[in-house]
């Protein structure tokens, strides 16, 4: 168009004829006519060239947009991927904790098993030699003045009363042995009369056997506990003062039995010696029985156990049971 105008601009400043004019005006048109073609053709490929080239601009930017959204649907992916993958490592992990664990519990149970097993056959040792040392002995005594006494009343009366009170004394001391042997297997006070008649009870045997000065204090509500339950506390308080006689080497040690935060507590302390708790509670030492035997006692009846102890600072065994567990005959 600058070049129409340069030309036009051109053509108006000749003075030419009219006839003249005509001729190159018809000539001019010609030649622009041949000149604007091509450059016509060109501008239109030109424009044809911008159209293509928006449409591409456009398919590519959707393109793009694809992409982008694909590209955030793969993150999202693999966000979820590694959460998944984590949450798989971690549930792996509780898994083995939780195998680990239960390999632990039933190394346990198998050596609280065969501990059981040692002990059961140690306690019928006991009996069987007790039984034939003592009762079998004071029997055989009992016949042998039996069959004096019959010889001396067959000779006369003479020094046959104090044969009699002999072997009545003989048959006291029999009667005597096999009433500590049921107590020890189950004392017959803590059915008649309940678990504090029955802790006294064991603990008068226990200071005249051991020495050790031992003190109990507890709340008369403890009794409306169902029997299994007084049953347990009576059995961990039993082994947990025989544990102190035989390790602790204390000179006094004291049972109390309270409520406090919400459960039935009972709290054994002595001022023995003390131990490591490592050692005993996570070695294969005979004497983890007693505290395996308190722990799966108080368990049956859903309470917990715990000991503390360290070197020269005594020893505490704490036996809870919740109040939610506790079964009682009246409200407590």
């Amino acid at each position: 168009m600058d070049m129409v105008r340069i030309h036009e601009q051109a053509y108006d400043a000749l003075d030419l004829p009219n006839s003249s004019s005509a001729a190159l005006a018809r000539r001019a048109g010609a030649f622009f006519a041949e000149a604007i073609i091509p450059i016509e053709e060109t501008h239109r490929t030109a424009r044809e060239s911008k159209v293509q080239h928006s449409q591409l601009t456009s398919l590519l930017l959707h393109h793009a947009v694809d992409l982008a959204g694909s590209n955030r649907r793969l993150q999202e992916e693999i966000t979820q991927r590694k959460s998944a993958e984590e949450a798989l490592r971690k549930s792996e992990q509780h898994y083995s904790q939780l195998l680990q664990r239960s390999r632990h519990m039933q190394e346990q149970l198998r050596l609280l098993s065969r501990q059981l097993l040692l002990a059961q056959e140690e306690e019928r040792k006991k009996i069987s030699r007790e039984l034939h040392d003592v009762i079998a002995q004071a029997l055989t005594s009992i016949n042998t003045r039996l069959a004096t006494l019959g010889k001396a009343a067959a000779l006369g009366t003479k020094g046959l009363e104090q044969n009699i009170a002999r072997t009545q004394r003989l048959i006291e001391r029999s009667v005597n042995i096999v009433h500590r042997f049921a107590r020890e297997l189950r004392p017959t006070v803590l059915d008649d009369l309940g678990l504090i008649p029955a802790l006294h009870t064991f603990m008068k045997n226990y200071r005249e056997q051991t020495g050790i000065r031992v003190s109990l204090s507890a709340f008369a509500a403890v009794e409306q506990v169902k029997e299994d339950q007084r049953t347990v506390l009576f059995r961990v308080a039993q082994e947990a003062l025989t544990n102190v006689a035989r390790h602790a080497q204390a000179s006094q040690a004291e049972v109390k039995i309270q409520k406090l935060d919400g459960a039935l507590c009972m709290r054994i302390k002595d001022n023995g010696k003390g131990f490591l708790q490592e050692h005993v509670l996570h070695g294969r030492k005979k004497n983890r029985l007693g505290l395996l035997g308190m722990r799966e006692r108080l368990e049956m009846v859903k309470g917990t156990f715990t000991v503390q102890s360290a070197p020269g600072k005594g020893t505490t065994v704490l036996a809870q049971i919740p109040l939610s567990a506790v079964r009682l005959s009246k409200k407590l």
